[in-house]
């Protein structure tokens, strides 16, 4: 079936450059940010010393890529947020896209960081921890690189191919290559458990949207019996303001939702790069006072008491951070595990009341430092998770409060990082808005987008992403969204365009592998190539 065809007015709409006044308020935006990550970079680099100019090439070359993952993630995953208020004629294509921006850019602004972390988890223990060396950046530039080429490809044919699914896809092909690579070693490959989770939720959030959205509108019909609410914009006039309102509110949850979410993805891998290549100002969080210091020796110590009900009378005292470090790799628990975690707890704990601030450790010790802190928050989280030991309450509580604590060290993104993120997001948006919005308001229907269904694929993505957010998950913008109106379509009897229905589901099934093979590959050239 061929696609809906555009009206004349909106193909003017959407072909209309942006005016002067507005390019000039975007460039002096887009201008202050640029400069505002660039002073705040160079000042935490101030205080550090390298005689290497090749680490600051490096770190320029990483974050400008990282930078392009989120460029061309604007391209996909914010396009979907404007297409329904655009092709409902409730705003401007280019006001949309700039209203669109800036809730994007409050998300990422006010996101926790969640997320980006819980991707990082997904990575080879031994990549994280060597993310300074060869191996780690070649980790890094593989993600980002995959993830790139595989955008750019579904956006040229207009496919709302999704950025997280492909960044998951990218960490799993490093994994499996990390583990092939080296069998004789014992590194690890993927987090199955952890990428399960992730995947389930990357599989059900379509669903979600479909079914989601076409029951929203149903219910809507039987609550809200205004006619306007389900018919076709005419010509290019706007919809009552009530209606109008609802539908630029929605845009606004989903793109606020949107940059909370999927803003964090490159957060996460751009604080992989700056503790890999400057971790003297990036490996420990500066901001934790000196009281906040001195409560984490205390708190570590009721930690390491805690962590001593359960160390068995079996337990041999070997290298803790080797035997931890086994652990997270294997997921297998044993009688030397806790000792060693205990000890690792213990040894961070004694180093913190020597050094009485995180900004105060010396620059020899920062990495291995940062490094038992991860360690101990991903074997603490491992274990709780597993239930393997069985820790009673008032332990819970304790170790609960610790990791918190731990976590704050060393699970932190700076300002900086998130304006840079949010303006990378903006810009992509602004770039290459066009394509996907095409895709999503008129050819995935057989008759025009009405008012209701444009609200209930927004109102579904917009609870979907913010409960995915809460619960710490990456979700597709995307998927749900182009999922959401296919199910409004659907409940409408509209009918639907199966050549673009078919076009999307082969995009979601191929991203998969498709990633997977294309990072594993781009991982092993650019480990060959660095040596």
């Amino acid at each position: 079936m061929a696609a809906t065809a555009l009206s004349p007015t909106m193909e003017a709409k959407l072909s209309k450059s942006p005016g002067k006044l507005g390019m000039l308020v975007f460039g002096v935006v887009l201008t202050a940010g640029i400069l505002f990550a660039a002073v705040n970079l160079i000042s935490d680099l101030s205080g550090v010393r390298s005689s290497s100019t090749f680490a600051y090439l490096l770190l320029g070359v990483a974050l400008l890529t990282a930078l392009g993952f989120e460029f061309v993630n604007g391209f996909h995953d914010t396009a979907n947020a404007v297409a329904t208020v655009i092709y409902t004629h409730s705003l401007e294509p280019h006001v949309a896209v700039v209203w669109s921006g800036f809730f994007n850019f409050l998300g990422v602004v006010l996101s926790s960081g969640t997320v980006a972390f819980g991707i990082i988890s997904l990575l080879p223990v031994e990549l994280i921890l060597q993310v300074g060396r060869g191996a780690g950046f070649a980790m890094v530039f593989a993600l980002l690189v995959a993830a790139i080429i595989w955008n750019l490809g579904t956006w040229y044919f207009g496919l709302p191919s999704s950025s997280s699914h492909t960044l998951i896809g990218s960490i799993i092909g490093v994994g499996i290559a990390n583990q092939l690579m080296a069998t004789t070693t014992g590194t690890s490959g993927v987090d199955w458990a952890q990428a399960t989770n992730i995947g389930k939720t990357l599989l059900i959030s379509p669903v979600v949207g479909f079914v989601g959205a076409g029951l929203l509108l149903l219910v809507t019909k039987v609550l809200v019996p205004d006619k306007r609410l389900y018919q076709a914009p005419v010509g290019d006039t706007p919809p009552p303001m009530w209606i109008r309102a609802l539908l630029v509110g929605t845009c606004t949850g989903v793109s606020f939702a949107h940059g909370s979410n999927d803003g964090q993805k490159g957060m996460g891998l751009i604080m992989l790069i700056l503790v890999g290549t400057v971790p003297l100002a990036y490996a420990l969080n500066h901001a934790v006072t000196a009281r906040e210091s001195q409560e984490f020796v205390m708190v570590s110590n009721q930690a390491a008491e805690s962590l001593s009900h359960y160390v068995s009378p079996n337990a041999v005292i070997g290298d803790a951070r080797d035997d931890v470090t086994a652990f997270i790799r294997t997921r297998s628990f044993n009688a030397n595990t806790m000792l060693a975690l205990r000890t690792l707890v213990s040894d961070i704990g004694n180093e913190m009341a020597i050094y009485k601030e995180l900004k105060h450790v010396p620059a020899d010790r920062t990495p291995n430092f940062r490094n038992d802190m991860y360690l101990v928050s991903e074997a603490l989280r491992l274990i709780q998770k597993s239930g393997q030991p069985a820790f009673a309450a008032a332990d819970v509580a304790v170790l609960t409060n610790y990791k918190k604590h731990i976590d704050q060290a060393t699970k932190f993104i700076p300002m900086w990082v998130k304006v840079s993120v949010a303006m990378a997001l903006g810009l992509g948006t602004m770039v290459g808005w066009k394509r996907i919005v095409v895709t999503v308001g008129s050819k995935i229907g057989k008759d025009h987008l009405t008012y209701a269904q444009g609200a209930a694929a927004e109102i579904t993505a917009m609870v979907t992403i913010g409960a995915a957010d809460w619960f710490g998950m990456p979700v597709s913008t995307t998927h749900v969204l182009s999922s959401g109106v296919a199910g409004t379509m659907a409940a409408n009897h509209s009918g639907l365009q199966w050549g673009t229905v078919r076009n999307l589901a082969m995009a979601w099934v191929l991203t998969l592998p498709a990633s997977i093979v294309l990072a594993g590959f781009l991982f092993w050239l650019f480990r060959h190539l660095g040596g």
